[in-house]
C-alpha cells in the first residue's frame, strides 16, 4: 500500500481530515461570506490571501462568483431569481443538487457583473485563481497523497465533498426549510441549531438574514458562533477589524410615549419586533383557536397557527388560508390581532412618509392596541413604547 511522508494511527487521519475541512469552513464563512460578500469586517492582506489560496486548493471556487451569487440570493431571496431557494425549486433539489445550482448561476454573466463588484482583481486572480480553478484542486490531491499516502485520496475526497454538501446543500437548503426563527424576516431563513460549530457559525442563518452586514452571527445568549470567535482572536492580533455587528435592543423603562428614538429602534429591530409580537399573542390566539374549534369544524393545528403568527398570511397553504379566513370571520380577537400585525409591519414599509408621519402612525398603533381590550396586545404595546 502506498505510504506517505506522515504516518499516523487511523484516528489521526480522521482528525486531520476534520481539521483540514474546518480550515476550509473558516475560509468560507470569514473570507467569502462575512468579508467579501457583506463587507462586515476587514482582513489583513496576509490573512485575506491565505484564505484565497486555501479555497483555490480545496474548493476551486472563484471569489467573485461566490460573492455575486450570495449577494443575489439576499437581493432576490425566495423569488424566481433566487439562485437556490427551496421554496422555488424544492428542498430535495437544493439538498442534492446545491452545487449544480451554484455552478449554473456562476455562468450567468449578468449576475457576476451586477453583484460581483469590489472583489479581488489582481494578477493572481486574473492569471491563476480564476482561469485555473481546477489546478488548485489537483495540486491538493497531489499534496495529500505525498503527505499521507493512499489514505490521502480519502482525505482529499472529504475535503472536496464537505462544502458542496454542508454549504451548498445544508445551509442553502435546510437553512431555508427547517429550524427555529429568532427574527421574523420576509424570507424562510431559519437557525438550524444554536451552536454554530460544524459549519463555522453559518448554522445561525436566520440571524444572518435579519442582520446581513453583521460580522457576528450569534444573537441570543445561548447561541455560539465559532466563526466570530476566530474573528475576535484575529482582531486581538491586529489581523482583522470588525466593521459592523447587529445592534443591541435597549429599553428605556417608564417611557409612556413613542418618540423618534422609539421609531428608529422599531425600524432597526423590525424583525425582532414582529417575532416579539408573535410570541406575545401566541397564547391568546391559541386559546381563541381552541375555543373556535370547539364550536365549529376548523381544521387548524398548532403548526399552522405558529406559521400564521410568524409569517405573512400568504405563505400558508391554500387550505390553511381558507381555514384562517373562516376563523378571522368568526373571532374578533383573531381578526384584531391579524389586522394589528399587518398594520405594524406596514409602518416600516412606507418609505415615502416623513419620520414625523411614521411616528404618528406608530403612536396611533399603540393607542389602538391598548384600546383593543386584548391583554396581550396591551402588554406588547407598553413594551414597544420603551424601545430606545
Amino acid at each position: 500500500m502506498l505510504s506517505g511522508l506522515i504516518q499516523m494511527p487511523w484516528w489521526g487521519y480522521v482528525l486531520t481530515a476534520l481539521a483540514l475541512t474546518h480550515v476550509t469552513i473558516a475560509a468560507v464563512t470569514i473570507f467569502l461570506h462575512r468579508h467579501q460578500a457583506h463587507r462586515a469586517l476587514d482582513l489583513h492582506p496576509v490573512v485575506s490571501h491565505f484564505f484565497r489560496f486555501w479555497l483555490w486548493l480545496t474548493t476551486g471556487m472563484v471569489t467573485k462568483e461566490w460573492a455575486a451569487i450570495h449577494r443575489k440570493h439576499h437581493a432576490k431571496c425566495e423569488t424566481e431569481e433566487d439562485p437556490h431557494s427551496p421554496r422555488i425549486v424544492g428542498i430535495r433539489t437544493v439538498l442534492l443538487e446545491g452545487s449544480e445550482l451554484y455552478r449554473k448561476e456562476s455562468k450567468n454573466r449578468e449576475t457576476l457583473e451586477k453583484y460581483g463588484h469590489a472583489t479581488p482583481d489582481d494578477w493572481l486572480e486574473r492569471k491563476l485563481y480564476t482561469p485555473h480553478s481546477a489546478l488548485g484542486i489537483a495540486l491538493m490531491l497531489i499534496v495529500n497523497v505525498v503527505l499521507f499516502g493512499a489514505i490521502g485520496i480519502t482525505i482529499w475526497a472529504v475535503q472536496m465533498l464537505w462544502i458542496p454538501i454542508f454549504a451548498a446543500g445544508v445551509i442553502n437548503g435546510i437553512g431555508h426549510y427547517w429550524g427555529y426563527r429568532s427574527f421574523q424576516v420576509e424570507d424562510d431563513s431559519t437557525n438550524i441549531v444554536p451552536w454554530g460549530i460544524l459549519i463555522g457559525g453559518e448554522e445561525l442563518h436566520n440571524n444572518h438574514h435579519a442582520y446581513g452586514s453583521s460580522a457576528k452571527l450569534s444573537n441570543k445568549w445561548y447561541e455560539f458562533d465559532i466563526g466570530w470567535m476566530y474573528i475576535r482572536i484575529m482582531e486581538m492580533l491586529s489581523l482583522a477589524k470588525v466593521r459592523k455587528v447587529a445592534p443591541k435592543l435597549r429599553l428605556a423603562k417608564g417611557k409612556t410615549q413613542c418618540d423618534l428614538e422609539t421609531l428608529q429602534a422599531v425600524i432597526t429591530h423590525r424583525y425582532q419586533v414582529l417575532s416579539g409580537f408573535a410570541q406575545s399573542v401566541k397564547r391568546t390566539c391559541g386559546e381563541e383557536l381552541r375555543s373556535l374549534k370547539g364550536r365549529a369544524q376548523l381544521r387548524l393545528n398548532k403548526s399552522a397557527l405558529r406559521r400564521w403568527l410568524h409569517a405573512d398570511h400568504e405563505v400558508l397553504k391554500a387550505e390553511e388560508r381558507a381555514e384562517f379566513s373562516k376563523a378571522l370571520g368568526m373571532s374578533r380577537v383573531l381578526n384584531t390581532v391579524y389586522a394589528m400585525r399587518q398594520d405594524l409591519a406596514g409602518i416600516w414599509q412606507r418609505s415615502n412618509l416623513s419620520r414625523e408621519q411614521l411616528l404618528a402612525q406608530l403612536n396611533d398603533w399603540c393607542h389602538r392596541a391598548e384600546a383593543s381590550g386584548i391583554a396581550a396586545l396591551q402588554d406588547f404595546s407598553r413594551r414597544l413604547r420603551c424601545y430606545a
